[in-house]
Order: structure tokens, then sequence, then C-alpha cells
């Protein structure tokens, strides 16, 4: 997991240092951080009952996310309403960090 999580700060520096880059093209770069996901990706945390449970307990909104929790904000940085948002990583974790 280690590696894993050098993988993801270095996706988030990446877009702040093409955000820099490309801004002056008007090119915005943002980066989105999910929590827990119902993804294939997460299915051994989301569909065992016991271990969902316990993440669960453990965030603020009470249930791990759904794929359209995420594409709503990819959406929404797509659409005019993030056309003033570049370099910005988006915690989108049901409150995980900052519990």
């Amino acid at each position: 997991i280690g590696m894993y999580c050098v993988s993801k700060a270095a996706d988030m520096q990446l877009a702040r240092n093409l955000a820099v880059e490309w801004g002056p093209d008007n090119i915005r770069v943002n980066c989105i951080a999910p929590g827990v996901i119902k993804t294939d990706f997460a299915k051994a945390l989301t569909e065992d009952d016991t271990i969902r449970a316990l993440i669960e307990k453990e965030l603020p909104l009470r249930r791990v996310g759904e794929p359209d929790d995420i594409a709503g904000i990819a959406l929404m940085l797509a659409a005019p309403a993030g056309k003033f948002i570049t370099g910005q990583t988006i915690v989108a974790d049901g409150g995980f960090m900052i519990r």
C-alpha cells in the first residue's frame, strides 16, 4: 500500500504542475480523490458486510460511495460550473479525511 499512496501523491502534484503549465492555454487539470466506492476495485471492502459496516461506522455520512457520487464531480468539473477550477484535488470520501 506504500507505493499506492506515493502514486496518489504524485497524481495530485502532477495536476498542480500541469495546471500551471497548461493554464495559459485555458486547459484545466484537476484530480478527484475518491474514498471507498462500490466498484470492482473495492469489492473486497464493499461486498463483505462486516468490513463494509466497519468502514461505514467511521464515515460521517455512514455509507460507502456510489459511482454516481464521483461521476457528479467529474461532470461539474467538465461543465461551465467548473470553468474556474484548476490545479485542485477534490476529495470525495464521505468525510473520512475529516475524522
